[in-house]
């Protein structure tokens, strides 16, 4: 409603800047590690609007980022959605025609692009076939301009420099479009997701509480998920509004970075993907570090192995919260919370509960369909998830196409396949198009996947279909050991561990060696680049590659 700012994003830092002043944001940078608090950072975010302002940008435009987790990033959070324009973050690891597509679908008058990733943006500029000809300025963010071909450009520091230390902030509609992400484009076209201010204000107020991801004025937040990972999954936004301190990573943190900004900021939570976590824990084999601090860990993006679950709390005393969402949620929708009384229960059951993507968080509906209609809770029917709420959003942006298959009713068709147990946690099977169908029956890739990334002698693991001229498909694993480990001992090993689980036709034809396992830009396992490569793998199926009839 027009006239209002109940449900802005604006209120959380009026609130953060007031009653939380002096509280820290912390920056790694290159040159080590910058502090500012609450109440420089606001004169920070009016300089900025006011610069936008005097750059001529309206305040219906989009401005684009291209950057890793900093101060400076943090600032556009606020300054360019909080005075009406729309913030579009890029992931810089996409191929270089997804950038140029998305520049060009979304219009974006300027793009913040950090030194680092100058070269990254010229490729994309350099042959761009006019995809950048909306964009107006490039602002470099530093104090200086490197030697670059992107033009015209600036600095930020002499972007932001003179600007007035306040602004009349208007009164936004909710509706307002707030920020911008596109999918990563695995299966074509990346697809705009748009947030509206209420989108925004409704996923910050979704998380914040105990059902969420619980966060306070007393914690310290790190967000290793990229900035340009779906807002750093609203962490920057949540902090804010809880008044909490902010510590961001900066370009490519290592392990090494992670761990020592947990000891000396003291971090409490911290939010990334499994491959992150396995990384420190790696880490911490060989070299001390104090994680005293640290409470919690929020795993999403892919599925977290119930052994760093087990490690993280029984060597560490640190909860790993297995949490769930997507762009088009905005994006967090489920964590993997204990129910009362589940505390209690041995360590085994636990973590049955806790690998799960988790309850549906305080908002949101969703339900599993079928071919048939909805699938009841009983943790066995598999379907797909559809899921809607007050940050789901309910179409994309200039893709009819899409709009006309991925939406019903007001339903957001997730294209995630799942099941739900009686307590009504939700667990991914897999996503639709990496299910494998073996003689007319259902495995799941994921599934296979966790049990294998179990073993303490694999890194990562992946498992994908490949086509069968009896059974349609078969599942193929793809392994990465551990430095030092035996590869033939450790694939006998794997399949005595399945077929304790699995039934015979579940259990994979072959174990495939490799260097690493794909990855798309956002550090998901990218299966693609695996089926296309051994689509003609030869396998070897069991006389069964099916349930018996009976």
């Amino acid at each position: 409603m027009a006239g209002t700012t109940a449900q802005t994003l604006r209120p959380f830092l009026w609130r953060a800047a007031r009653l939380y002043p002096e509280r820290e944001i912390v920056s790694r940078t290159h040159e080590g590690i910058e502090r500012t608090t609450y109440a420089a950072y606001e004169r920070r975010v009016a300089q900025l609007a006011n610069a936008l302002d005097d750059a001529g940008v309206g305040r219906d435009e989009r401005i684009a980022t291209v950057c890793w987790n900093h101060t400076r990033h943090f600032e556009t959070y606020f300054g360019v959605p909080c005075r009406g324009s729309q913030l579009h973050t890029i992931n810089p690891l996409l191929p270089d025609h997804h950038i140029q597509y998305i520049v060009e679908n979304a219009e974006d008058r300027l793009v913040f692009v950090d030194p680092s990733l100058v070269e990254k943006l010229e490729s994309c500029y350099a042959d761009s076939n006019g995809a950048f000809d909306t964009v107006e300025r490039f602002v470099v963010m530093g104090g200086e301009v490197p030697d670059t071909s992107l033009a015209p450009v600036t600095d930020y520091e002499s972007f932001v420099e003179g600007h007035d230390e306040t602004y009349d902030w208007p009164d936004l509609d909710e509706e307002t479009p707030a920020g911008m992400c596109y999918t990563s484009g695995t299966t074509g076209k990346p697809k705009g997701v748009e947030y509206t201010q209420s989108m925004m204000w409704a996923h910050t107020m979704g998380i914040l509480p105990e059902a969420g991801l619980d966060l306070g004025a007393d914690d310290v937040v790190m967000p290793v998920v990229p900035m340009f990972h779906v807002m750093a999954w609203g962490l920057p936004h949540a902090v804010t509004a809880a008044g909490g301190k902010h510590v961001y990573p900066g370009p490519a943190p290592d392990p090494a970075d992670i761990a020592r900004l947990i000891e000396e900021e003291e971090v409490t939570f911290t939010a990334g993907v499994p491959t992150v976590w396995l990384g420190l824990l790696e880490y911490l084999e060989e070299n001390d570090a104090d994680l005293s601090s640290l409470e919690r860990i929020a795993i999403g993006g892919a599925a977290a192995p119930k052994s760093l679950i087990r490690t993280y709390e029984e060597e560490h005393g640190v909860q790993v919260l297995h949490a769930w969402g997507m762009t088009e949620t905005s994006p967090v929708a489920a964590a993997a919370h204990l129910k009362p009384g589940m505390e209690e229960w041995p360590a085994e059951k636990r973590d049955e509960k806790r690998v799960k993507q988790g309850l549906v968080l305080p908002g949101l509906e969703f339900k599993v369909m079928g071919e048939d209609g909805e699938v009841p809770w009983n943790d066995e029917d598999f379907g797909e998830l559809w899921i809607r709420g007050p940050w789901v959003t309910t179409e994309y942006f200039q893709r009819p196409e899409a709009n006309e298959t991925d939406f019903e009713d007001g339903w957001l068709k997730t294209g995630d396949v799942v099941r739900v147990d009686s307590e009504g946690y939700i667990q991914i099977v897999d996503r639709a198009k990496d299910v494998i169908k073996s003689g007319g029956e259902w495995i799941s890739s994921q599934e296979l996947e966790n049990a294998i990334m179990a073993h303490d002698d694999v890194s990562e693991a992946t498992v994908i279909g490949v086509p069968h001229e009896k059974w349609q498909e078969r599942p193929v694993a793809f392994v990465v050991p551990r430095e030092g480990v035996g590869k033939g001992p450790l694939a006998s090993d794997l399949m005595d561990l399945l077929s304790t689980e699995y039934p015979k036709w579940w259990l994979p034809d072959d174990v495939v060696y490799i260097e690493s396992v794909p990855k798309t830009a956002t550090g998901k396992f990218d299966k693609k680049v695996l089926r296309e490569e051994y689509s003609n793998h030869a396998v070897e199926a069991p006389e069964e590659a099916a349930p018996d009839e009976e």
